[in-house]
Formats: C-alpha cells, sequence, structure tokens
C-alpha cells in the first residue's frame, strides 16, 4: 500500500479557522494527528472521517471534534463529490474541557448530531462568527473569536445528550496553578504536589481529560502569555521571556517560533502593523 503524504499542520496558539467548500478530490492525512483540538461543522454536502475500524460519514448539521493526538484521516464522501464545512483547531480554555465530553465512535473521534437540535442555528450562526473574528481586522481578533467558539461549545453541551464525566478537580488545580504561577519554576512534581496526585495519575488525568501532556500544556499557556504581552507592551523580548518562565530568552524564542512560525520581535512588528491598518481595513 502507497505510503500517503502528510498534510501539513498550521502552528497556533490559540485557535486558526477556515470555512471550505471543497471538491472531490480534498482529503487531509496527518497519521499523529496535530496538539491541538479540531472542530468542524458540516453545512452541506458529506464528510468522510477514517479510524482504526472503519469510517463515519457526517451529514449537514453534524460536528466532530477530534482530540489532540487522534489520527486525521478526513475528507469529502466520494459518493456525494462535495463538503461545504467551517473547521477550527483550537486550544480549550480550562474551563472548557468537560465541555468536550461528546459520544465517542472511535478513541479521540467524537460526533454530535445537532440536526434536530433546537440550538443548530445558534451554533452555526456562532460559527460563522468564530471563522469571521479570527481572520478579521480586530486588534484582539483571537481572543473575539475564542469568545464566539466558547458560546458554539456552551450551545454545543446544551444539544449534547451523552453521559459526562465532570473535570477531575485535583487537575483543574493543577491547570489553575499553571496559569496562576507562569513565572515560577514549575515541574511534573511540583504540579503533583498542587493536585494531590502522583506524577503518574495526573499525567494521565491530563491526558485523558485535557488533551496534552502537563508540560506541555503549561508551555502553552506560557506561550500565550508572551503573545499578549509582546502585543500590548514595549517590554523587552527578555523581559517578557522572563515574565511567564523562560530562564534563557534563545530557548523562549525557538519555542516561541516553533508555536507560531514567528520570531518574538517578528511577531511584534507584524502585531504593531497590524494595529496601524485596521482603522483603514475592510470590516
Amino acid at each position: 500500500m502507497a505510503q500517503r503524504l502528510e498534510t501539513e499542520a498550521l502552528p497556533i496558539t490559540k485557535l486558526v479557522s477556515g470555512h471550505f467548500h471543497s471538491g472531490p478530490d480534498y482529503a487531509c492525512w496527518r497519521s499523529h494527528g496535530t496538539r491541538d483540538w479540531m472542530l468542524t461543522y458540516t453545512i452541506g454536502g458529506l464528510g468522510r472521517y477514517g479510524h482504526a475500524l472503519g469510517e463515519i460519514i457526517v451529514q449537514p448539521g453534524e460536528l466532530v471534534l477530534v482530540r489532540p493526538g487522534t489520527l486525521h484521516d478526513y475528507g469529502v464522501e466520494p459518493r456525494r463529490q462535495s463538503w461545504h464545512f467551517l473547521w477550527v483547531h483550537f486550544h480549550p480554555r480550562p474551563e472548557w474541557i468537560e465541555w468536550l465530553a461528546w459520544p465517542e465512535e472511535a478513541p479521540g473521534l467524537m460526533r454530535l448530531d445537532a440536526k434536530r437540535s433546537a440550538h443548530r442555528a445558534r451554533i452555526a450562526k456562532r460559527f460563522h462568527e468564530v471563522h469571521a473574528l479570527a481572520t478579521g481586522s480586530e486588534r484582539r481578533r483571537e481572543e473575539h473569536a475564542m469568545n464566539a467558539l466558547e458560546e458554539v461549545l456552551l450551545w454545543c453541551d446544551g444539544a449534547n445528550r451523552a453521559e459526562r464525566t465532570p473535570l477531575d478537580a485535583r487537575l483543574k488545580l493543577a491547570m489553575d496553578h499553571c496559569c496562576r504561577h507562569l513565572s515560577e519554576r514549575i515541574t511534573l512534581d511540583t504540579l503533583a504536589r498542587v493536585s494531590g496526585l502522583s506524577p503518574s495519575r495526573l499525567s494521565y488525568l491530563f491526558q485523558t481529560q485535557a488533551g496534552d501532556a502537563p508540560i506541555r500544556y503549561l508551555e502553552r499557556q506560557r506561550l500565550a502569555r508572551a503573545k499578549d504581552l509582546l502585543e500590548v507592551t514595549a517590554d523587552p523580548v527578555k523581559e517578557v521571556a522572563a515574565h511567564v518562565g523562560f530562564d534563557d530568552p534563545f530557548y523562549f524564542s525557538v519555542r516561541f517560533r516553533r508555536l507560531t512560525g514567528l520570531s518574538p520581535r517578528a511577531f511584534r512588528k507584524r502585531a504593531l502593523a497590524g494595529v496601524r491598518r485596521s482603522p483603514r481595513s475592510p470590516r
């Protein structure tokens, strides 16, 4: 069997979105998935998602949620020849995690049928707004888009009839500690002590409920905060790095570039250019 070409994954800090009207040749293959969550909403046509035991076909009014690290094997359902859908890759805020317990079709692959839900119109409207805000000219477009995505997930939660497992309170303690102590040295043992769990048990809960390893989750929070500081302050990169817990500015720059595709200075320059252009940009 010929080896399939890997689809490139976009680097993101909070979210990136798209609105596709795809023809019969559209397909995506990522054998190891991505480090973020992916959500799609089908508007028209049919989509297909493959998994280890087979495939699922998604219709208009259905949403699919894919956990980090899960195979991406999706595209247009061959007999229908087209798939019109909205998509977003995102890193959830800590309080969102328990909203993401959807009916599972295969490990890491979840589907929610909103076709007959009273919330369908609201879900579709806000999902369109997620993409419009994420690609707009507002200075805080990612934050606006994240707020709209939060509404999408809340309405989806209202349409979800599945049995839900609440976010483990001990995991929440560890996640909150990460977010509130970004400038401090934090290790897996630190988080284990805060949560009252063993390092192995905490790692398991992070992976199964938050979709990430503890230290990777911590780094994402640090880099997301660094992104905000680069946008709204004139602090030198070295100080921004220290504010978010990086002792070595060079290592900070390497990790920041890996996540965003830009160096911290290039990211700040682009953000400032966007602010200057925004009054003249079309809405």
